[in-house]
């Protein structure tokens, strides 16, 4: 990464088209750090993460095979907001510090015009610092349910708990910078992804003071 290289946050609620977006981002150059898989890998067995969440959570919530059971610690977590709260404050600040760790990384050695993280957490987790501009990915809410009941096998009644647990695009749009709106066709997305890509890279390099 240069002096230059760009900093983005790709956020929005569940089933929004980040994923995509941030892929498309990938397409165009940036490096994508995706907080999920982070999320995966810092309570992975052996780690202090790993020991930390059984520790809250009893071993109800490990496999067989040792690794935590993601399904069974959703559904403790959404069903209940103060189990969220616990789950948040063990993996937040360690998904922040590897984050940080690997745009640290990749700012060391000069190579990258942009890194994305792809975080639906980023603004709840106040992870903005990590990031110069916040892109929010918004669609409506009957394709969000539709969409992830097709690609996740969850019940409509689980989706709603997930979107309920979720700050609302309302509250997102007062952090975003660019807004991508995702209710269209996979062409037109791309477009405006690519249309905002080129005002990043084009624009002043200087950090937002509004949050």
């Amino acid at each position: 990464m240069t002096e230059d290289m760009r900093t983005i946050g790709v956020t929005g609620g569940i089933g929004s088209g980040k994923s995509t977006v941030a892929g498309m981002l990938g397409e165009l150059g940036a490096t994508v750090i995706n907080a999920d898989r982070v999320g995966h890998e810092v309570y992975q067995p052996g780690t202090q993460g790993w020991q930390q969440v059984v520790d809250a959570f009893g071993r109800e919530v490990v496999t067989p095979d040792g690794s935590i059971d993601r399904k069974r610690l959703g559904a403790i977590v959404f069903a209940d907001p103060a189990a969220l709260t616990r789950l948040n404050a063990i993996v937040h600040p360690l998904i922040f510090d590897e984050i940080a760790r690997r745009i640290a990384a990749l700012r060391a050695s000069k190579s990258m015009r942009a890194v994305v993280v792809e975080a639906a957490i980023l603004i709840e987790a106040n992870w903005l610092s990590l990031v110069e501009e916040v892109w929010l990915v918004v669609a409506g809410k009957q394709a969000v349910i539709e969409r992830i009941h097709a690609e996740r096998a969850l019940s409509r009644a689980d989706i709603q708990r997930r979107i309920d647990a979720q700050l609302s695009d309302d509250e997102r749009r007062r952090f975003a910078d660019v807004v991508i709106e995702n209710t269209g066709s996979i062409p037109s997305l791309r477009a405006a992804v690519q249309a905002a890509w080129d005002r990043s890279m084009l624009g002043p390099g200087t950090r937002s003071t509004r949050r």
